[in-house]
């Protein structure tokens, strides 16, 4: 393709696109133009911490707290979650690793010759997307990205690569929360995550009281069936598809490039001896971990769930100079967690610990707000709404619930509202801004070479019609459900 045909088909959809936007319809033209306000508007994600760090301390000292307390609480918290932050970047890592493994690139090539038309191609990548996700949400993002970019460099059919790469980002706006890496849902399994004021609000919650609820088994399912039918029904036809060719976007397959052994000491970094040992190793331990205690409880274990994918990667990658590589290529995407997370503890921190004069602290304000703004009846509607609202402004599944489980969970509590289940209202409506929210799609943009506004606009209808759905799937089941007290350990 010549620069000047790239540049003129840029210039047909980044400059507008009047005739093809035309054709796509209203939906798409309000959703462009909602693109490009998140795109122009919305600053880097590490702002939004900053910023509620800031509200957080002012709220802190508008209630009557010292300012040597705030300042002493936000010190003090913000090392609370080093354990947690280093195992969502592992979820990070070995889910990118295990999904460029040699053996999933080759599942990948299958899978993308199994689509007939654009159309259906795109409600397959979506289908991948969200069932993916439930395993590992970094997993299946980068899967269904290479993915995507497989299906594109088809030549027998025309995929929008637009619409394409919006249901690869499905999973992570959709259900990946209602899976087992849920931020939330690891977190208040094990003990050893939680901050000990969080702790003593919630005790320990399985995952046979949140993620394997058959409430959240149901809601999981409805999503993704209505997740897929819209990828369908919102994906221009081939007479309208826009390509990753008219985008100016390179499909060409780059082969990595083999190192070899220079020296005698490279001989272990190309050996696969090694990678077996370990793999017997975690192996031997895991069988027995499910042969002694409960499945549920063992996965659930957030320690032994990053150990099995770390295990999984290095023998899909057989090579421990393989293995390496894919880990450096994934760390990147880690950024957004390494350096947030600390903050976000700091700000729970303030909530939990700044006391006024008379021994309350804001997270108890604002956990009895939610008492009186809500009933038992609208309970679930009222925090569905809160977080997802939040979510905009605080991109993080983990993160923003240390922050909100403190208030939010002890409003539960005295609203006699079943505690698995309010983890699962955070988590169903935590990911709804994810939609709009380009925070997320970095690694997937990267994969693609596109910019968050061709994705947003196929997102952005999945928002519309997920909100009122999600919401109010939330406060129809939590009326099928007792509250049960804290568990502690």
């Amino acid at each position: 393709m010549s620069r000047r045909a790239a540049t003129d088909a840029r210039a047909v959809t980044e400059q507008g696109g009047a005739g093809r936007q035309a054709r796509d319809g209203f939906w798409a033209r309000l959703a462009l133009r909602f693109a490009d306000f998140v795109e122009k508007w919305f600053p880097d994600a590490f702002v939004f911490a900053l910023v509620a760090v800031a509200v957080a301390a002012v709220a802190a000292l508008i209630m009557g707290a010292p300012a040597t307390a705030v300042a002493d609480s936000f010190s003090a918290g913000f090392w609370d979650l080093i354990p947690f932050t280093m195992q969502m970047a592992l979820v990070v890592v070995t889910g990118y690793v295990v999904a460029t493994s040699p053996p999933a690139s080759r599942v990948i090539t299958r899978l993308a010759a199994l689509p007939r038309t654009g159309r259906t191609a795109v409600s397959f990548i979506a289908t991948i997307s969200l069932a993916t996700s439930l395993v590992n949400w970094g997993f299946g993002l980068v899967f269904a990205g290479l993915l995507a970019k497989a299906v594109a460099r088809r030549e027998d059919i025309t995929v929008d690569y637009r619409a394409a790469g919006a249901a690869a980002y499905l999973g992570i706006g959709g259900i990946w929360a209602l899976g087992i890496s849920s931020s939330a849902a690891q977190l208040q399994a094990n003990p050893t995550s939680l901050t000990p004021e969080l702790l003593s609000i919630t005790g320990v919650i399985p995952f046979r009281e949140t993620i394997f609820l058959w409430q959240s088994l149901v809601l999981a399912a409805i999503i993704l069936v209505v997740s897929v039918t819209i990828a369908f029904l919102s994906a221009p036809g081939e007479r309208h598809a826009v390509t990753a060719r008219e985008l100016g976007v390179d499909l060409t397959e780059k082969t990595a490039t083999r190192r070899r052994r220079e020296r005698p000491g490279d001989w272990l970094e190309f050996s696969p001896l090694l990678t077996i040992v370990v793999a017997l190793l975690v192996a031997g331990w895991l069988l027995r971990e499910f042969a002694n205690g409960d499945p549920i409880v063992v996965i659930s274990n957030l320690n032994t769930y990053n150990l099995l994918f770390l295990a999984l990667g290095m023998l899909l990658h057989w090579r421990p100079r393989s293995f390496l590589d894919a880990v450096s290529n994934a760390v990147p995407a880690t950024s957004g967690i390494l350096i947030q997370f600390p903050f976000y503890a700091g700000i729970a921190a303030i909530l939990t610990r700044a006391q006024s004069g008379d021994g309350h602290t804001l997270a108890h304000l604002i956990s009895e707000g939610f008492v009186n703004l809500s009933t038992p009846g609208t309970f679930a509607l009222v925090i569905g709404i809160y977080s997802a609202t939040l979510g905009f402004f605080i991109p993080s599944g983990g993160g923003k619930w240390i922050i909100e489980a403190p208030y939010v969970m002890d409003a539960s509590n005295a609203m006699h509202s079943h505690l698995g289940w309010t983890v699962q209202i955070y988590n169903a409506a935590e990911a709804l801004p994810n939609l709009v929210n380009p925070f997320w799609m970095l690694p997937l943009l990267g994969i693609l070479g596109l910019r968050a506004r061709h994705l947003v606009g196929f997102t952005f209808v999945q928002f519309l019609v997920h909100l009122p759905l999600v919401l109010g799937l939330l406060w129809l089941f939590a009326g099928t459900l007792d509250y049960h007290p804290p568990v502690h350990p």
